[in-house]
């Protein structure tokens, strides 16, 4: 018998797990005295037992061998303080925080529910009342179990209040007060409160080479907006901690740009536009006074890119008979905001770039690769491999036998690579060996070598709380717009030519889906996990089938997408 997860001591929130391991098909295997009955025909198993709170004992036998283990499962939230006193860093702000006059101010504290709670910020006192109940929402990750509906929870001890602040200055940190059957007890929030002072301008410019990570909120956990090019130039409107905000609205880190010793506004005027063709692309150069902040917007068969901080003095534009192009339209559709939509001559777009010289905002969008009407089917075609995973530390997930992602992917990698190099694409793979490698490298590769597509190869498996035995199939993850034919079609090939599952297509935002400069899917072919599955994946004959299929509906889409 083998147990391949989980290990000894392993911790987690998930009211159950799964247990992913492998015993003699003939051999009876239990968990704490309870049959396995669903196994696959190799004896496989992956049943999931509930946990509770505290630690777990988990002994599973088969025949003569035993496996004892420890789980740990805590609550995800601590409940509030029964006597006097403040939930664990409940007090808001956590960090300093720098708002405009009037803008809302936000206090909230955890204690007991029969507490009374308030607050005095400057002078100004106020009370923070109960919540009588909450919508959580569930971790984005529950989309991957099909399980991310909210739910309406009845809170005990959550207090919140709300003001605002008319008067720029420094407020100091807030100081709470409880107060519970006859006793009080004072505390200070950690974080300071200022109200800025809206006449005077603090401007930054983004300095990272790569651009700056803009976000809608002041912390990773908000979601991405367009990166913005290095040299953006922005006004500061607020402050979280290490997070700014900058006047268009998106959120960067403090550390990603450089304050600039300016009195003025950030703002520009955009007059006449220009294009021109250069190998492999077409480049519009769109003249700033100074380099502004953006958005990118990919639709159906458009480009739209949207200033901010800009107004329109335009009378002339010149575009020539283009590659890419079929025409270009603009117009001020706010104060301050200009947009520019790009009528393509294709539904599917190749990549676009975009970078700051001076001033000037170069857009570059790639021209449709080309078909050779002789020779091999992909002739011509440079398309990026990316075996998932890899080295000591980075297995990904196993299988019930131990047997890693990293072997799997890299196995059919290489087999892929064989077929697509004998239909003529020039492949390129991130790894040919059992190496450690990290996403930025992986993602450089991408932006060097700029393929026509780049495919990230893995295989699956699921949160601690998610359905091993029952959870199977293809799956295709996306995330710029360009990339969403490449990971339907390939979904729906391989699910229909290998008669496997569909485990669903998702748009995510992951660091090999991100790229701009070409179509880019991580394409997740099977669950590691799933104990039927995995035989699957494991077949030496599978996997040659899996990669030839594979190879079959890249050439197809290509075949379709570019012909038409």
């Amino acid at each position: 018998m083998r147990l391949s997860y989980p290990p000894n001591n392993h911790k987690t929130t998930a009211d159950r797990i799964f247990l992913i391991g492998t015993a003699p098909a003939a051999t009876e295997v239990t968990v704490n005295g309870q049959r396995i009955g669903d196994r696959s025909p190799a004896g496989h198993f992956a049943p999931s037992i509930p946990l509770q709170v505290g630690k777990n004992t988990l002994v599973i036998k088969a025949g003569s061998q035993t496996i004892s283990l420890q789980v740990e499962r805590s609550q995800a939230s601590a409940p509030p303080p029964t006597g006097l006193g403040f939930g664990k860093d409940s007090l808001t702000p956590a960090v300093n925080i720098s708002w405009l006059p009037n803008e809302p101010i936000y206090l909230e504290a955890i204690a007991s529910p029969q507490a009374q709670i308030s607050a005095q910020l400057g002078t100004a006192s106020l009370a923070l009342q109960p919540l009588s109940q909450s919508v959580n929402l569930p971790a984005n990750a529950a989309a991957l179990i099909g399980n991310n509906q909210p739910v309406v929870d009845r809170l005990a001890g959550v207090f919140k209040g709300c003001t605002a602040i008319a008067t720029p200055g420094n407020l100091g940190q807030p100081r709470y007060q409880l107060s519970l059957r006859g006793q009080t007890l004072a505390q200070t929030a950690p974080g300071q409160i200022t109200i800025l002072n809206p006449a005077q301008f603090a401007i930054v410019e983004v300095t990272p080479e790569l651009g700056g990570t803009a976000r809608t909120g002041p912390s990773t956990d908000y979601s991405r907006l367009t990166p913005l090019p290095p040299g953006t130039r922005a006004r500061v409107t607020a402050q979280a901690g290490e997070w700014l905000r900058l006047d268009y609205g998106g959120w960067i880190r403090q550390a990603e740009t450089r304050p600039l010793a300016m009195n003025a506004p950030v703002e520009s005027i955009i007059r006449s536009l220009s294009s021109r063709q250069v190998p492999g692309w077409t480049e519009v150069r769109l003249p700033l006074e100074m380099p502004m902040p953006l958005m990118v917007d990919q639709g159906e068969q458009t480009f739209t890119l949207t200033l901010y901080n800009t107004t329109a003095q335009t009378d002339l534009i010149r575009l020539d008979d283009d590659p890419v192009i079929q025409r270009l339209d603009w117009q001020q559709v706010a104060p301050g905001q200009v947009q520019y939509r790009f009528n393509l001559k294709s539904r599917q777009q190749w990549g676009y770039k975009l970078r700051y010289e001076g001033a000037t905002l170069v857009l570059s969008l790639r021209h449709p690769p080309a078909l050779s009407s002789q020779g091999p089917s992909l002739q011509g075609m440079t398309i990026l491999l990316d075996p998932g995973h890899g080295g000591p530390i980075d297995a990904g997930s196993v299988g019930s036998t131990g047997y890693p992602e990293k072997s799997a992917t890299l196995l059919v990698g290489k087999l892929l690579e064989q077929e697509l190099s004998q239909r003529g694409a020039k492949v390129v793979m991130t790894r040919n060996e059992d190496v450690d490698l990290d996403l930025p490298p992986r993602v450089a590769l991408i932006n060097q070598t700029e393929p026509a597509i780049a495919l990230s190869l893995h295989f699956n498996a699921l949160p601690d709380n998610g359905d091993a035995l029952r959870t199977k199939g293809i799956g295709a993850f996306w995330y710029q717009g360009q990339s969403h034919d490449l990971a339907l079609f390939l979904q729906n090939y391989l699910v229909t030519h290998l008669n496997r599952p569909a485990y669903g297509l998702f748009w995510n935002n992951l660091a090999l889906t991100r790229p701009t400069v070409a179509p880019a899917v991580l394409l997740e072919l099977g669950f590691m996990i799933n104990p039927e599955e995995f035989e699957w994946i494991s077949d030496p004959k599978a996997q040659q089938g899996l990669a030839k299929t594979l190879a079959d509906g890249i050439t197809e889409w290509f075949r379709l997408v570019v012909i038409s």
